[in-house]
């Protein structure tokens, strides 16, 4: 393994520190008296860490952050292969256009404008034809009742006229029937199908979107787990970062103190070397529970405590794992 190389056991939800050896577990697990007679509590610095990788397994082709930096929202942290989401996009592309063409094929006529204006042109012969039967037809007539022609010229004249006029009626109606599209139920299938392949495109596209992953609020960049050209398992995060806003400080009340905190309530927190800061409580433990093994003594092994948490005013200013300790000011 080369020197460098750092083992990555799958990483936990936060940041924490071990902050005293059993022999200082007196002095952190209870209340102590600072100036002033004011009650000091022990505690420390502790951030919930954004875990970001992807869904899916593949190797890390890009890493362009480095444990330190600062990230803001939506910044690309690292890339992950995308070979088989690029060719998902492009099928679901092509499925798209082939279900849009159906799609206009079931709304438009049945025949196309070439095999229409054939049908027209037959209209205006049987329209001609038509019209010259009905000149015949009268003349006929006309002819008949002066004994100039026969009963029977002016009944084929009759015949021949209904004839033609049956012809342009078909005529009329094929030409109709042409310019019908399909019927309700085909274009309603064929809407339907183009709806999902838009839907199967969008997905394709989504989880190509997914393989270059990006931060989802601004932080620091904690730790990196993977390097370029290693693969990266299904669900593994590749990059923690740290959000200021999930930066909190946990100490714990004993019991006879527990009704002197309420949330919202403002503390002072000092740390060795670093100038003094403000937070407010934002959560206190209903439950008591036994001093955390990192801060009891044998003697105090049985003192049940009550974890509070509060939230700095200034994130920036607290360092994750730093023990620190607590005033309380006043209730609000």
């Amino acid at each position: 393994m080369s020197p460098t190389h750092r083992p990555r056991p799958f990483p936990r939800p936060s940041l924490r520190v071990a902050l005293a050896a059993p022999g200082l577990a007196l002095g952190l697990a209870l209340a102590a008296c600072g100036q002033n007679g004011a009650q000091v509590f022990s505690g420390y610095v502790e951030g919930d860490l954004l875990f970001v990788g992807p869904e899916e397994a593949g190797r890390l082709t890009a890493l362009d952050v480095s444990e330190g930096d600062k990230v803001t929202a939506g910044e690309v942290l690292a890339r992950v292969e995308e070979d088989l989401q690029q060719a998902e996009v492009r099928a679901a592309e092509a499925q798209m256009k082939q279900a849009q063409a159906q799609l206009e094929n079931a709304r438009s006529p049945l025949q196309r404008p070439e095999e229409i204006a054939i049908l027209e042109a037959s209209e205006m012969r049987a329209s001609a034809a038509l019209d010259l039967s009905r000149i015949e037809l009268a003349r006929q007539k006309q002819l008949v009742p002066k004994g100039a022609s026969s009963q029977a010229n002016l009944d084929a004249a009759q015949h021949d006229y209904d004839e033609k006029q049956a012809a342009l009626d078909e005529a009329r109606r094929r030409i109709s029937a042409a310019r019908i599209a399909s019927r309700v139920q085909e274009i309603d299938a064929a809407e339907q199908a183009a709806d999902a392949a838009k839907a199967q495109l969008e997905a394709a596209r989504i989880r190509l979107a997914r393989r270059t992953l990006k931060t989802p609020r601004d932080g620091a960049v904690q730790t990196v787990y993977y390097r370029v050209g290693e693969l990266v398992p299904e669900g593994r995060p590749v990059v923690s970062v740290l959000p200021p806003s999930l930066v909190k400080v946990r100490f714990f009340v004993p019991e006879a103190m527990l009704p002197k905190v309420a949330l919202g309530q403002e503390i002072d927190v000092t740390c060795d070397g670093c100038p003094p800061m403000k937070a407010r409580v934002s959560f206190i433990s209903d439950a008591a529970e036994y001093t955390p093994p990192v801060i009891y003594s044998r003697e105090e092994r049985a003192k049940l405590v009550y974890l509070v948490e509060a939230r700095p005013t200034d994130p920036a200013a607290a360092r994750p794992g730093q023990p620190v300790s607590v005033t309380l000011g006043p209730k609000p």
